[in-house]
């Protein structure tokens, strides 16, 4: 994304070249940014908290996601780690889960009525169910081998599904594709 000022974006530096001519080159955004081992860990540590990484790089002392995303396409261990982190941290999500459907979250209603409201507090309900039902699909999007509703038809790498047709089957099938055709022909 382009630079911007008061008066709009702020355009590249032009340099001249070898004939005269004038080339624009795009300026350099940020610094470039070092791989740091501490912050890797403090990272794996807050996304096995539940943390999602976006978030985690919100915070001043972090790198943009962007970079982390670098690290993790140059270093397989880190990804490796990272991923562990986030499979931990996606149970803690489904423990938080837990917490959010048994504690009780209090809230005012304002009931309009004329001069005098009528205030009342209750359980929010609905909040809890929203928050409960946000996560759930994010799980369900994160990991669906553990997290999803998946519907299985084909069977398993060590018990594959078999379909064996029996004469009987061959027969009755033989008997309506013969109908159909009759009755096509009926109508014509």
């Amino acid at each position: 994304m382009p630079e911007t000022t008061a008066k709009g974006p702020k355009r590249p530096k032009k340099q001249p070249s070898e004939q005269g001519a004038t080339i624009t080159m795009p300026k350099k955004m940020g610094r470039p940014s070092k791989y740091n081992p501490e912050i890797a860990a403090e990272i794996c540590e807050r996304l096995s908290d539940g943390e999602p990484l976006r978030q985690i790089c919100r915070d001043e002392h972090m790198p943009a996601w962007r970079t982390v995303y670098d690290w993790l396409a140059k270093d397989e261990e880190l990804s490796a780690l990272v991923a562990h982190a986030r499979d931990v941290g996606y149970d803690a999500m489904a423990e938080e889960l837990l917490e959010i459907s048994d504690t009780m979250h209090y809230g005012e209603t304002i009931v309009e009525g004329g001069k005098n409201p009528l205030i009342t507090t209750a359980d929010m309900l609905g909040h809890r169910k929203l928050r409960i039902e946000t996560r759930l699909k994010l799980l369900a999007c994160w990991n669906p081998a553990k997290y999803g509703n998946k519907v299985q038809l084909a069977g398993d790498k060590d018990n594959p599904l078999q379909v064996e047709a029996s004469s009987e089957a061959n027969a009755m099938l033989a008997a309506l594709i013969k109908n159909a055709e009759l009755k096509r022909q009926a109508d014509e």
